[in-house]
C-alpha cells in the first residue's frame, strides 16, 4: 500500500498520473499546505523539507516501510519497484538528464513566475521578465526536443512525461497573456494534449477533489506556505 500524500498542485499531479498509469493501490492523505499541515511534526517525519508529494511505502525494498520526497524522485521510484515507464535500458541516459532538467528547471522556474506574477505583494517588473523568460527557454527547450518525437524519450510514454504534465498543466497561469501560453509551441501542445487525454489523466484530475482545501490569500496561507518570508517564531 502506498499513502500518499497530496495537495492540488502540480508536482503531486504528476504522482498522482503515475499511480493511476501504474494502479498501485494507494490512499491520498490530504495536507493543507495554506493551512500549514505540511510543517506539522507527523509530516516532517516524512518530508523533513516540509513540502508535498510525499509517499510512504508499506512494503518497501526489503519488505520494511519506506518514505520518499520531491515528486521526482518518487516517479523514479515507483517506476523502479514496478519496472514501468522507464524506457528501454540504453535510453537510460537520456531519462536521467530529462528527469533532471525538469527537476531543476521547467518546475522551479514554473513555480517562481507564478509566485511573483501572481502571490507576490509587489509585482517587481524585473522578477517577472526573469522567471517567465527562463520558462519560456525551458518550453522552447523541450519543443525542439519533441519535434519529431511522440514523447521525450521517442516512442515510450515514460515518467518524464508524466513528470512534465503536471506543470505544464499549469501554462495558463505560469505565462498569462493574450494568447493560449502553448499556442507558441505546436510540438509541445500536440505532447500535452496526447497525455492529457489518456484515461489515467482524467483519474488523476479527481484525486482529492473530495477534500475541501483552504484557498490561499490570507495572511495565514501567507505565512502557511512562504515562511521563510517571516522572522522564525520566538
Amino acid at each position: 500500500m502506498i499513502r500518499f500524500y497530496f495537495h492540488p498542485t502540480p508536482n503531486p499531479a504528476k504522482v498522482a498520473l503515475l499511480l493511476e498509469e501504474i494502479g498501485l493501490s494507494y490512499e491520498t492523505v490530504p495536507v493543507d499546505t495554506a493551512k500549514g499541515e505540511q510543517h506539522l511534526p507527523a509530516f516532517r517525519a516524512i518530508n523533513p523539507n516540509g513540502k508535498v508529494p510525499a509517499i510512504v511505502d508499506t512494503e518497501g525494498p526489503g519488505g520494511r516501510e519506506a518514505r520518499v520526497f520531491d515528486s521526482n524522485a518518487i516517479l523514479l521510484y515507483l517506476a523502479e519497484k514496478t519496472g514501468r515507464f522507464l524506457g528501454k535500458a540504453e535510453d537510460r541516459p537520456e531519462l536521467l538528464s530529462w528527469l533532471f532538467f525538469i527537476a531543476s528547471g521547467v518546475g522551479p522556474f514554473s513555480g517562481q513566475a507564478v509566485h511573483f506574477q501572481h502571490a507576490a505583494p509587489e509585482k517587481l517588473p524585473y522578477a517577472i521578465n526573469r522567471y517567465r523568460r527562463e520558462v519560456e527557454r525551458h518550453y522552447g527547450v523541450l519543443e525542439l526536443r519533441l519535434a519529431g518525437r511522440d514523447y521525450i524519450l521517442g516512442k515510450d510514454y515514460t515518467i518524464l512525461d508524466m513528470a512534465g504534465w503536471g506543470w505544464l498543466d499549469r501554462a495558463a497561469r505560469v505565462l498569462p497573456g493574450e494568447s493560449p501560453a502553448l499556442d507558441a509551441f505546436p510540438n509541445l501542445k500536440r505532447w500535452f494534449a496526447a497525455i492529457d487525454a489518456r484515461p489515467a489523466a482524467q483519474r488523476a484530475r479527481l484525486v482529492g477533489k473530495g477534500h475541501a482545501f483552504k484557498a490561499a490569500g490570507d495572511e495565514e496561507s501567507r505565512r502557511a506556505l512562504y515562511p521563510s518570508n517571516y522572522p522564525p517564531a520566538a
